[in-house]
């Protein structure tokens, strides 16, 4: 069965990217697209099919790109170079315009007008967008509705409580179960404009490693994600949730692991620019194999797909914890760093106690 998405998606004449993992979205092959004036490529990874959008879209050297328009919330992280947005849903109203350079994240609020310009008259700036199109076309079978719908933007940009690209605000709520009293932290915006360098960071209470989190939840909009920064020599345990979260890679250099319960483990090596989907309810591992911190944003889809949540309500089933893990998980990291001359910084009471929490003040963020 195809969806009336995958039926639109073919008909636009430009590279689909299927599989597992792109190695690079930095430099994916392009196509010209017509309709939009911007050389594109859309990314269909297992785990996407019907429920999530992800396209690259370059801008040439210099160049401004024609003003578009979707009926859907949509975010872009910045792969590389640096612009300006101009974000607007009203032509008697203001504007609103803000730079963006590589490891940005912005939204751009559903049936709101946006124009990209790439600053650099010598390179090209390549950017993800990521939405929730296919969702919505399964509702609405009819393609054009979501392309320059007159129906208004959100007055959410223009209501007066603040500038909608300002600064990102702090909100906390407390944890439960295994982790009352703890703080799970989000921040509330729109714009994030390095997350290469982005410090405000909590512990990710129960997932391992020592790794430190930051919750992203754009005001108004059901699209959220998150950004996970974890140690050298580490590595995250194995967990699973739903369908349709692009991870893609900010920094560092290390490798990911993805299976289907009693099914074989597919390797996804990455570094920056790398991205991967992990396929519904299958399990996935981070690791670490490079000298600093590394980091992967994940992108998600609306919460009605996300299975299970980070918040991880079902140990049992959706984390694998250490002294659970496959032995060949634990053997294959620490292969991996000795051959390039390096030694495993995990703490061996981690695969003796499945209620072992790292010193989160200790390994830093």
């Amino acid at each position: 069965m195809a969806f009336t998405y995958d039926r639109w998606m073919e008909d636009q004449g430009l590279p689909i990217h299927r599989g597992y993992y792109i190695e690079d979205l930095r430099t994916v092959e392009l196509g010209w697209w017509e309709k939009r004036k911007v050389k594109a490529a859309f990314i269909q990874l297992h785990g996407m099919p019907g429920v999530v959008e992800g396209r690259v879209q370059e801008i040439a050297p210099g160049e401004t790109l024609p003003p578009s328009r979707l009926a859907v919330d949509e975010l872009v992280y910045v792969l590389n170079g640096r612009g300006v947005a101009s974000v607007w849903g009203d032509e008697a109203k203001p504007k609103k315009t803000f730079e963006w350079s590589t490891r940005s994240l912005f939204l751009v609020p559903r049936n709101s007008s946006c124009q990209l310009s790439n600053m650099d008259g010598e390179h090209p700036a390549r950017l993800l967008h990521y939405n929730y199109l296919p969702i919505a076309m399964s509702t609405i079978p009819e393609p054009d509705f979501f392309f320059d719908n007159p129906y208004p933007a959100p007055q959410s940009l223009y209501d007066g409580s603040g500038e909608f690209y300002s600064e990102a605000t702090a909100s906390s709520e407390k944890g439960d179960g295994r982790f009352a009293g703890k703080d799970r932290q989000f921040w509330i915006g729109n714009f994030f404009p390095d997350l290469g360098a982005w410090d405000k960071l909590v512990p990710f209470w129960g997932r391992g490693a020592g790794g430190h989190v930051v919750f992203i939840r754009p005001p108004g909009s059901e699209m959220t994600a998150h950004m996970s920064v974890f140690p050298a020599k580490t590595y995250k345990k194995g967990h699973r949730h739903g369908p349709g979260r692009i991870i893609v890679i900010p920094g560092g250099e290390g490798y990911s692991i993805l299976w289907q319960e009693g099914e074989e483990k597919i390797v996804v090596p990455w570094h920056e620019g790398s991205c991967f989907v992990p396929p519904n309810r299958w399990f996935h591992q981070h690791f670490n194999l490079g000298d600093g911190n590394a980091r992967y944003l994940a992108l998600h889809p609306p919460e009605q797909f996300a299975g299970r949540s980070e918040r991880v309500e079902d140990r049992v089933n959706d984390q694998i914890e250490y002294p659970s893990e496959d032995p060949w998980i634990r053997e294959k990291f620490e292969s991996e760093l000795k051959s390039r001359g390096l030694a495993s910084e995990m703490v061996p009471q981690a695969y003796e106690d499945p209620n072992y929490e790292w010193d989160y003040e200790a390994s830093g963020s």
